[in-house]
């Protein structure tokens, strides 16, 4: 079937959530896609931060290959070897003490918004969460109450017990803190909001201030997280430990799984029933993730990113140098984006047609999040694209 067919059938049988472009992609390898009319393209997008080790890592596709044809799925009232090794894994290269694995991002913040109430309820506070402007957390009821507005419309009444201030702004979190305070909720890097880090200080402030209130820090590291800014955790840039922490994205290699981490002194108030999960951290995708932990580990892909990342700011800054569309890039390792004057989309979609996958996000700003092992000769394609569509007539959406 042709991309027309079956962006055709998509239309008539699933649900419109999603505006998709007309692409059905049916085949990936390392940092290139394959559409189903032959059209090959450089993935920049890597499902939006998931594919970290790229499309079909050899070593990814065995594990799940070796692990599907033992057992996939056992319930959690049983102990399952691979999800034992992937929480040692997580505690060793996080240096928090326990895991709670989960099927997803959004679900993953569910279970740190409950875990950290859990906490407060157990030590005589409330359960409010703060949280910041243009954050976002998820696409569940309890996690858009910590997001943009623009995500609650039309799903009233939202879930109460939730208040957000702005980002980056450490007297207004002080000021927003009361005895029904149970959590303070971070991005670190703030992707769907334009790709913006948080400033050191004021994650440093965070953490002292939550520590002087006796309320719990955590941080959202489902997009920054695995790699992805060329450490473990984006965390590791700014010295700042939480006590909670959301994973999924990346973590799994392209598999469904996510994880929510925290220190002992949270996990000292949860008791058996407390919480619970059907497929969550089941050995088919507990093997996918603990094969994409190995590889980063073994082929130094964080290290990789930091290299890669500094080489592709410097070029884009020659870029922007050159085209007055282009105001700045911001961002940590392969979390980059590159604010535009104008709306970004008109540009994804021009680089679409020229075999480039990209992302726009926040309006104007084009996102950056390929796998961590991309090569730089595929990144120069990308580069040699959008400077021949910046010399063009302006584009237009």
């Amino acid at each position: 079937m042709t991309n027309q067919d079956l962006y055709t059938k998509d239309r008539e049988n699933y649900l419109p959530t999603f505006n998709r472009f007309p692409l059905a992609f049916i085949k990936g390898k390392g940092s290139r896609l394959w559409d189903a009319d032959g059209k090959e393209y450089i993935d920049l997008l890597a499902g939006i931060a998931v594919n970290n080790v790229g499309h079909c890592h050899p070593k990814v596709v065995k594990a799940i290959q070796e692990q599907a044809a033992q057992l996939m799925h056992i319930s959690n009232f049983f102990v399952s070897p691979q999800q034992v090794a992937l929480s040692e894994l997580l505690v060793k290269i996080s240096g928090l003490d326990r895991v709670f694995l989960t099927n997803s991002g959004a679900e993953s913040v569910e279970g740190a918004i409950k875990i950290a109430r859990r906490y407060a309820h157990k030590h005589g506070k409330g359960g409010k969460v703060i949280s910041m402007h243009n954050s976002f957390h998820g696409r569940t009821l309890a996690t858009i109450a910590t997001g943009q507005e623009k995500y609650q419309q039309g799903f009233g009444p939202i879930p109460t017990g939730f208040a957000q201030v702005p980002f980056n702004d450490l007297a207004a979190v002080e000021a927003a803190i009361d005895n029904e305070t149970a959590a303070v909720i971070v991005e670190p890097i703030q992707g769907e909001g334009g790709v913006v880090p948080a400033e050191k200080a004021y994650l440093q402030g965070l953490r002292k201030l939550c520590d002087e209130k006796g309320i719990l820090l955590i941080f959202d590291e489902i997009q920054c997280g695995i790699g992805r800014t060329g450490k473990w955790f984006a965390k590791d840039h700014f010295g700042v430990q939480p006590d909670i922490m959301t994973l999924a994205k990346g973590l799994g290699g392209g598999a469904p799984i996510g994880a929510v981490l925290c220190n002992e002194k949270v996990a000292s108030a949860i008791e058996f029933g407390d919480h619970g999960t059907t497929f969550g951290g089941n050995p088919l995708v507990a093997a996918s993730a603990i094969a994409t932990i190995e590889v980063i580990n073994e082929e130094q892909l964080c290290k990789r990113a930091s290299e890669t990342s500094e080489w592709l700011q410097g070029k884009l800054a020659e870029l922007i140098a050159k085209h007055e569309e282009l105001e700045s890039v911001r961002g940590l390792g392969l979390m980059l984006g590159v604010k535009m004057k104008s709306e970004a989309k008109p540009y994804v979609l021009r680089l679409l047609e020229e075999g480039i996958v990209a992302n726009a996000t926040a309006g104007n700003i084009l996102r950056l999040v390929p796998a961590l092992n991309i090569s730089r000769e595929e990144l120069n394609i990308f580069l040699e694209k959008l400077d021949e569509i910046l010399t063009e007539t302006p584009v237009s959406a």
